[in-house]
C-alpha cells in the first residue's frame, strides 16, 4: 500500500481544520494564500485516501449541567463476553466513550453525569449489565489537556 505524502500545505489546512472543522474554504484559502480550489482538491484527496474522517462538532457539556466527569474501569467475569458488554453499554448515553483494553480492566469508559448522585445511578447500571464482575471507578478533577493539534504536529516533523 501506498503511503500518501502530505505537504505543508496540507499540514496548514488540517491546523485550520482541526481548530474548526466548519471554516469555509475560502476563508482557508484567503489564510494560506492560496486558491478556494486548491483547498477543495486537497481537501477531498485527504477524505479519499482516510486522512480526514468526517467532521465533529464539540459540546459543551458543562454548560448543559453535565459537568461531572468519572473514568470507569470495568472488570468482566469473561473476556468472551466483551462484546456483549460492550453493545450494554450502548445502551446507556452517559457512556460517551468506551475502549477494549489490555491491562487492569477488559473495558476503560469515560462517563458523563450531572453529579455524584447522578453518577453513582450510571455507575450501578453498568455493573448490573450481565458479565461484568466489578468496576473501579476514578473522578476527574479537571481536564489539563485535551489536545488535537500536538499529535498532528509531531507527525508532520517525523516526515
Amino acid at each position: 500500500m501506498k503511503k500518501f505524502i502530505l505537504d505543508e500545505i496540507d499540514h496548514q489546512i488540517l491546523d485550520v481544520l482541526i481548530e474548526n472543522a466548519r471554516t469555509p474554504f475560502t476563508d482557508i484559502a484567503k489564510q494560506l494564500l492560496v486558491s478556494a480550489g486548491t483547498i477543495h482538491v486537497r481537501v477531498k484527496k485527504m477524505e479519499d485516501e482516510g486522512i480526514i474522517q468526517g467532521s465533529t462538532l464539540t459540546l459543551n457539556y458543562e454548560k448543559m449541567g453535565y459537568s461531572f466527569i468519572a473514568h470507569v474501569g470495568v472488570y468482566l467475569e469473561k473476556t468472551s463476553m466483551t462484546q456483549n458488554v460492550i453493545a450494554d453499554l450502548r445502551n446507556i448515553p452517559n457512556v460517551t466513550v468506551a475502549y477494549v483494553t489490555a491491562g487492569k480492566y477488559n473495558i476503560f469508559c469515560k462517563v458523563r453525569a450531572k453529579g455524584t448522585n447522578d453518577a453513582k445511578d450510571i455507575i450501578y447500571r453498568i455493573d448490573d449489565i450481565p458479565g461484568v464482575n466489578r468496576t473501579e471507578t476514578m473522578i476527574a478533577l479537571e481536564e489539563s489537556i485535551n489536545d488535537k493539534k500536538r499529535m498532528m504536529h509531531e507527525i508532520f516533523q517525523q516526515l
